[in-house]
């Protein structure tokens, strides 16, 4: 992605409650920024980093990005990576898992940054704002 503004949220796939409303929310803004501004919106990445890399395979990710929008990209990695991944960005994630329960719960930041394309952070985008509060920053800062 090197070269694009990217929009990075990290949650993961089997959230009962924020990341599917926090994804609506940022896949909304990209795609209200992209018809107001297709050039622009062409320089732009949205994309979901899975904390649950155990459940999230790129199957199920897959699916997940795709019911939000087709640019939303979708990653994982090893748990190394995505503690690596989180670490530099400051996100805080922890799996809390139980003996015998595949249904655990993930305790995670809601952040959503706004880096450009030389991988700096230059905004972070309210996840629960409204779709045109989104697109009103990304058409503040991406050139």
């Amino acid at each position: 992605f090197a070269g694009k503004y990217r929009i990075m949220y990290f949650g993961y796939t089997y959230c009962p409650d924020v990341c599917p409303v926090d994804v609506r929310n940022i896949a909304q803004g990209y795609r209200a920024f992209a018809t107001a501004s297709p050039a622009k919106a062409a320089r732009v990445v949205p994309i979901f980093v899975s904390v649950d890399p155990e459940r999230d395979t790129p199957a199920v990710i897959k699916q997940f990005t795709a019911a939000f929008d087709p640019a939303l990209v979708g990653l994982s990695g090893t748990p190394a990576q995505i503690a690596s991944v989180t670490k530099a960005y400051g996100v805080a994630y922890q799996l809390n898992k139980q003996p015998g329960n595949a249904n655990y719960l993930v305790d995670h930041s809601r952040t959503a940054y706004l880096m450009d394309p030389d991988n700096r952070p230059i905004a972070l985008l309210s996840h629960d704002a409204k779709p045109s509060v989104i697109a009103g920053e990304l058409a503040k800062w991406v050139r």
